[in-house]
């Protein structure tokens, strides 16, 4: 599977590990940890060190309930950190965001990847940012808004209508001349989805992403499903977490997105081990 953004040519061997750095005084996790610049660099560069793949450094927090922010202030907080980073880090550094003003600025402080939750619809000129700048772009399936995304949440078949979202998604791309080539998918664990639908994609992810034929992103770290699964407080959600970033890996997932890169590391050398052992031998003997 082919992942194009600029002049890098990516192949998926083994899983890439996104690191989250939230510059937000919300976010559900880890919300006021990286609120500043200096201990938003610093927190970036502890998990480059750590085994970070790629980098996706997000300005407005999207957990369920939460309101915008200011075009200008989501600039504010993600511009310096990526200008800090350019040149400290090798790998690619991803912009979390809706919002073009955002993304171009972004690019233009040395972010390579658009990683939209709304896919294309939150605001018309996000297409033609993606395009101008030949960035990486990550396609987001969100029923509704970070406001309204977990009220009345209904599907008649989870799995097809996201793939189908995401197919459209990609469609609506590439009349902005963006090549498929330089898209990701994800399905949107926890963004209006209830615990059903969750565990469902993260079954389907590796057979998603082949009909569609792109690299999925799964996002699972801490999410509340995990909670409502081990009944454990979103910090105490490690052991939960690895054993949901093993069960997309062994799926077929082509990046995980996560919190604790250290871990996440250790996750991804023993799923993809096991599956490679699948994929070779057809059994878990080998």
């Amino acid at each position: 599977m082919k992942f194009v953004f600029g002049d890098h040519v990516h192949h998926f061997g083994s899983p890439w590990v996104m690191g989250i750095v939230n510059v937000t005084p919300d976010s559900f996790s880890d919300g006021g940890l990286c609120e500043t610049t200096e201990t938003a660099v610093q927190h970036a560069l502890r998990l480059v060190e750590e085994g970070a793949d790629i980098l996706d450094i997000g300005g407005e927090s999207t957990r369920p309930g939460s309101l915008p922010v200011g075009t200008q202030e989501e600039i504010d907080r993600v511009v310096p950190v990526i200008e800090a980073l350019r040149d400290k880090v090798n790998i690619p550094i991803s912009i979390d965001t809706s919002k073009a003003a955002v993304a171009q600025a972004s690019c233009e402080a040395g972010a390579v990847v658009i990683n939209d939750v709304t896919a294309l619809e939150g605001d018309p000129r996000m297409g033609e940012v993606v395009a101008k700048y030949q960035a990486g772009l990550c396609l987001m399936h969100m029923k509704g808004t970070p406001k309204t995304m977990q009220d009345a949440v209904t599907y008649t078949d989870a799995v097809h209508e996201i793939e189908q979202y995401l197919s459209t998604a990609i469609q609506r791309a590439s009349e902005y001349g963006i090549s498929s080539d330089a898209i990701m998918v994800d399905p949107g664990i926890g963004f209006g989805k209830h615990l059903n639908h969750n565990l469902q994609l993260i079954q389907a992810s590796g057979a998603i992403a082949k009909r569609l034929n792109r690299p999925i992103l799964m996002g699972v770290s801490r999410k509340s499903f995990l909670g409502k699964l081990t009944g454990r407080a979103v910090h105490e959600r490690e052991a939960g977490t690895a054993a949901a970033l093993t069960a997309c890996i062994l799926a077929g997932a082509h990046i995980v997105r996560v919190h604790h890169v250290a871990a996440a590391r250790d996750v991804v050398a023993v799923a993809q081990a096991l599956r490679t052992t699948r994929e070779t031998t057809g059994d878990w003997d080998g």
